[in-house]
Formats: structure tokens, C-alpha cells, sequence
């Protein structure tokens, strides 16, 4: 500690939502100029905590000081001119807007928009400058890059003046290029004496950028760190309360027969753009092909038209022997199939149905729940607490409507569904984003343990850790091609240069 006045203080906040406690009398001191990590289990309160201070919430009980004086900060615009802004995972942008107008949008200042460009454009060019955030004003947001709309968002916040900045899982769909610009700007931040919050499930990022570390575990802060003091294998023990498998575990594959193989495979979007161009794989039993590759180059179509959800434009999908492009979802689902979307709330999950009613889902035809439209209520709530304990989705309420449960535990419910199905193929779209390192194992023992019950595995993750530990083989996609193949164990740098496009990979067996 620096022995100067803190940038933030929570003095004994405390939050419940119902019978939920999701802060319990939390006291933490945050440091100004340093970048400060936040970790946890899902459900642990990180959320709710960072909330409170972005006064998405109010606290039953406590107080917030900043910069030694007492804040009350009720409102997101309390919390703003408090010098407080937050990046959230999900980008708050308006894609059809240019860099400029999403600036000044709410920061106007009056109605003669000509003055306020003219002075916007003099800030961002300052700081694009003082903070490497180099960014063209008059660019269309959907013509961007990931990692340039979040640039975007950065600049949002300090053209309002802020002096803390909250980032939420801020690398989920970063390349590991574009992860390591984003540190750049944090360290720069802090040494201009900013104070940077940074909430993440890796706890790599946490040891390569932060000075200090707080740990949250059932609402309660349980361990404060010096990031030098400290490490990952540490942070996961605090986090969860017991040692934490952190490599997976799993033996050679035996590849069986070829359970799902695509040919020459186009899918076209809505602007009659190729999203995917001309692809060629197959998976086999027994075996977890991964296809590594930044978010929008086509991954997402693919999956979804290999699910029955989008229809190809050319091509053919086998299912085995097989060809089924063209088929429903349903009567693929029927053949064997199981899907983990990538957005567990448009696609995975109904959020106004309980976690009882998920779980069931896309299997309510099972015999096992029922007649026709009359379920058998005790078979699935008995099914549910089964499902909830061992897979140790918090709370352990089942009846809870799932729009209440932590974005983690909600992931568990997605994928104790598919799983328990036992399909021939699991299709896996980011099966562990936003989710914590003790759910993250146990959802990478359960895809193991499925390839090695002979299933065949398709996965989908922006996380190159993921994708190089879990998976025989890698293929890479870029712009809606696979641009290469490789073993595990390649280098990051080689994954992420095809990543990015910078070069193709040679198949390697």
C-alpha cells in the first residue's frame, strides 16, 4: 500500500436480493495509479459489487468513499460525475453510428452539435495520443474491430472525464495481439495516475497486469494480494476454497469413425457476404477437433449451420453417413446432436423459465417428463436437484427463474443440459466464457470424459488456452476460411499470427 489516500473505499457494503446475500459487510481499499484485480468464483459478488459503485444498485447497508470523501452514487450518472466510467463486457455502442457520435452521445453539452464536435475531435486526438488509443473519429463502430470498438469504449470514458475505470472481463473476444494492447493502455493509465479495476476469470491477465488483487468468495472479500506476492495457483485456491486442477488432464485420443464431416461448406449472411467460404472438415469419434479464431470470422455461422439453425448456401453436411444439410434442429437433435451456443441468452436458455424448465429443454418430448403437455413435475424438479448438486449450480435452487442466476451458473445449466444427453456430436460454441476457474474444470473434465466415452467433440473458443489444452487437433479460421491446421502444442505466436491473417499454417498431422 501506498500509505496515500485511497481512490476508492467500500466500508461494510452489503447487498441481498431476496434470500440471495450477495455482499456481506465488504471492506476494500483500492489504491489511485495502480491497476487493481478483482477475482472470484461466479456468484461471489464481484458483479453486484461493481454495480453498487456504477450505481446500477444501491447498498441495503454501507458506504462508498472516493478519494477520501463519502459518495452517493445512486445512479450510472452519479457514478460518472463521481469520475467513475466502466467498459462492460458487452460493448454499449451504436454500430451505426461513427467513433465521434458514440463519444458525444449523452456528453452533447448543448444542442448545437457543430461546437461539440469540433471540441470532441481536439480531446480524442489527445488522447488518442497520451494513451496509444489511436482511433479514427469518423469510422463507422461496425466497421471495427473487436479490439478497436473497445478502444472506443475507453475513450467514451475518459472523454467524460473519469478517473477510475471498471473493465469486465475486458479480453473475452481479444486476440492474444490485441490483449496485449489493451494491457499497454492500462499500464499507461495508471502511471498517469488513473486507477483501473479489472474484473477477469484469468487469472494469467491478473498476474501480467495488476499491482494488487482482491479475492471475493460467497460475498466476502477472503484474500487481498500484491500481485507480486501472490500466484495463480494461490488466486485459485482463495477463489474457490481448495486446490484447483489448472492443466487437463486426458490421455491420447483413439479417433473412430468419422461422426460429422462438412464439405466445401458456404454460408451466406443477410448483407450476401460469405461468412463462410468454402470449408472442408470432419470430426471423428473419440476426438475434440478445436477451431481457434477471433470472434466474427465465421465461426458462429458455422457451428450454427452445422446445428440445422442456418441453412447453407452450398455445400453438404454428414451426419456419419449421412447428408442432412438442410434438416431441422429438432430432427437433428434427434439424430445425436448436442449444441452449447456461444450466447447462452439468445440462444441457450429461455431466462423468464426456471433453471428446472431449462434444463429440460429441447428434451421435453422424453417420455421421462411426461405425456403430450402433461409433465411429470416431480420427475424433473428430482432430475433437476441431481443435475444442481453435482454440478454445483449456485444457488442450489432449481425453481429459481434462471434470469437470476450469475451469467457462470447459468452457463452450467446450458451445458449440464447438453452433456446429460450423451450425444454422438457435441457442438461446443466458447463453453467457458465469463465462467470461473472451478466451473471452467469441471466443465473441461466433462468434455473429456465425453471424448473419451467415444464421442466426437467440435469445439469453438476465442481462448487459445482452452482450445491448445483440450483439443487433438486445431484448425484456425480466418474470414470464414481455414486458413491452417496444427498439433496442441503449437506456439501461441503461431496460432495467433493465422488468427489474425498474417499468414496461413501448414497441416501438420
Amino acid at each position: 500500500m501506498t500509505g496515500t489516500t485511497p481512490a476508492i473505499e467500500f466500508i461494510g457494503t452489503d447487498k441481498r436480493f431476496g434470500a440471495v446475500h450477495a455482499n456481506r459487510d465488504v471492506d476494500l481499499s483500492i489504491d489511485a495509479g495502480t491497476v487493481h484485480g478483482l477475482v472470484g468464483e461466479n456468484g461471489a459478488g464481484k458483479s453486484t459489487l461493481m454495480s453498487i459503485l456504477y450505481g446500477f444498485y444501491t447498498a441495503d447497508r454501507g458506504e462508498i468513499r472516493i478519494h477520501g470523501r463519502k459518495a452517493d452514487i445512486r445512479t450510472s450518472a452519479d457514478a460518472i460525475r463521481a469520475g467513475i466510467g466502466m467498459v462492460h463486457q458487452q460493448f454499449m455502442l451504436v454500430e451505426t453510428m461513427s467513433v465521434l457520435e458514440n463519444v458525444l452521445l449523452g456528453a452533447e453539452g448543448s444542442a448545437r452539435l457543430a461546437p461539440a464536435e469540433t471540441r470532441a475531435l481536439a480531446v480524442l486526438h489527445r488522447l488518442a495520443e497520451d494513451y496509444d488509443l489511436a482511433i479514427d473519429p469518423r469510422a463507422t463502430v461496425a466497421d471495427l474491430s473487436v479490439g478497436e470498438q473497445q478502444r472506443v469504449e475507453i475513450l467514451k470514458t475518459l472523454f467524460r472525464g473519469a478517473e477510475i475505470l471498471i473493465l469486465d472481463e475486458p479480453t473475452a473476444v481479444l486476440t492474444p495481439a490485441e490483449a496485449a494492447h489493451l494491457f499497454r493502455i492500462l499500464r499507461r493509465l495508471a502511471s498517469e495516475g488513473k486507477t483501473v479495476l479489472l474484473i477477469t476469470h484469468k487469472l494469467k491477465e491478473i498476474m501480467a497486469v495488476t499491482d494488487r488483487v482482491s479475492v471475493m468468495r460467497a460475498g466476502e472479500i477472503v484474500a487481498d494480494f500484491a500481485t507480486s506476492e501472490t500466484s495463480i495457483e494461490r488466486l485459485a485456491e482463495a477463489m474457490v476454497g481448495r486446490r484447483v486442477l489448472l492443466e487437463v488432464a486426458k490421455g491420447p485420443s483413439v479417433p473412430g469413425a468419422v461422426e460429422r464431416s462438412v464439405e466445401g461448406l458456404v454460408v451466406t449472411d443477410r448483407r450476401g457476404v460469405k461468412a463462410v467460404d468454402g470449408v472442408d472438415l470432419e470430426v471423428r469419434a473419440g476426438e475434440i477437433v478445436g477451431i481457434a479464431g477471433v470472434a466474427g470470422n465465421g465461426q458462429t455461422e458455422l457451428i450454427e449451420t452445422i446445428a440445422g439453425i442456418r441453412a447453407p448456401s452450398a455445400g453438404r453436411i454428414r451426419f456419419g453417413a449421412s447428408e442432412v444439410g438442410g434438416a431441422d434442429p429438432e430432427a437433428i437433435r434427434a439424430a445425436g446432436l448436442g449444441h452449447i451456443p456461444e450466447d447462452r441468452h439468445r440462444m441457450g436458455l429461455v431466462l423468464d423459465f426456471s433453471g428446472e424448465e431449462n434444463l429440460m429443454l429441447g428434451h421435453q418430448g422424453d417420455p421421462a417428463w411426461g405425456r403430450g403437455l402433461l409433465l411429470d413435475r416431480a420427475a424433473i424438479r428430482r432430475a433437476a436437484e441431481r443435475a444442481f448438486t453435482d454440478f454445483d449450480i449456485r444457488p442450489n435452487e432449481p425453481s429459481l427463474r434462471t434470469a437470476l442466476f450469475s451469467g457462470g451458473n447459468q452457463q452450467k445449466i446450458v451445458v449440464t443440459r447438453e452433456v446429460a444427453g450423451e450425444p454422438r456430436i457435441l457442438l461446443v460454441g466458447q463453453p467457458t466464457r465469463g465462467v470461473d476457474i472451478g466451473a471452467i474444470e469441471a466443465i473441461h473434465r466433462r468434455l473429456i470424459a465425453l471424448r473419451d466415452q467415444g464421442r466426437a467433440i467440435l469445439l469453438v473458443s476465442a481462448e487459445l488456452d482452452e482450445i491448445r489444452s483440450l483439443s487433438d487437433r486445431v484448425l484456425v479460421m480466418c474470414q470464414g476460411r481455414i486458413v491452417g491446421e496444427c498439433r496442441p502444442d503449437a506456439s501461441e505466436t503461431e496460432i495467433g499470427l493465422m488468427m489474425a491473417g498474417a499468414r496461413d499454417g501448414e497441416t501438420r498431422p
